[in-house]
């Protein structure tokens, strides 16, 4: 990666250096391709491993989202264990983009729309939303970037934001909860490795939400 890039720049100069890397998800070993100038390009990074190491249950059908998905660890994994989803992985890299088309098409996997933000439609919903949200932007920047999809949640319906703690994990959850509507719910649904699964839910028109936080 060029000198002052970052994972989040839309196209990473330099050499891609495509190289392999084996990883487990859904249970099973996969093969899979990763390069540089990409969010983690050598490993599973450790907080999207804690999301994965106990996930939430993925909808049957309908449509998620990975916001943020890199090569491509949570989309590959949402679009094998819900072979019925149609699971939109979302990422301002386009080289991250291309990985996760090519890694999608290495598993035999035809239910991953790997796109730039813009190109979801405007009226896609989702059943879920599984993020390692890209902390590193900028408070102003992420919390725009929440601001735009947490809303496109369908009712009864689940966001899992993981998020590391010495990275302000907690108060990204006090924002959340004074920042989003009252059909929304937000709480801490575990820690694990100095990091912070958050899940926020969207309930029913005009449902007045529990609001936890466990201490």
């Amino acid at each position: 990666m060029a000198s002052g890039e970052h994972y989040f720049t839309s196209r990473p100069g330099g050499d891609a250096k495509l190289h392999p890397l084996s990883v487990r998800l859904a249970g099973r070993t996969v093969h899979l391709t990763t390069a540089a100038g990409i969010f983690s390009p050598d490993r599973i990074d450790a907080g999207t491993q804690v999301l994965l190491d106990d996930p939430p249950a993925a909808p049957d059908a309908g449509d998620v989202l990975d916001l943020g998905c890199g090569w491509g660890p949570i989309a590959l994994t949402l679009a094998l264990e819900s072979p019925n989803a149609t699971v939109w992985a979302v990422d301002v890299n386009e080289r991250a983009l291309d990985l996760v088309r090519m890694n999608a098409n290495v598993l035999g996997l035809t239910n991953i729309n790997a796109v730039l933000p813009d190109d979801v439609p405007d009226d896609v919903g989702f059943r879920a939303i599984w993020s390692n949200p890209p902390i590193r932007i900028g408070k102003a920047e992420l919390h725009a970037l929440l601001l735009r999809w947490l809303p496109r949640l369908d009712t009864d319906a689940d966001a899992w934001l993981v998020v590391q703690r010495n990275l302000g994990s907690d108060s990204l959850q006090r924002w959340l909860e004074s920042e989003l509507d009252d059909d929304f719910a937000v709480r801490r649904a575990s820690s694990s490795k100095g990091y912070r699964v958050l899940n926020v839910h969207r309930g029913g028109p005009g449902r007045q939400p529990t609001v936890t936080s466990p201490s």
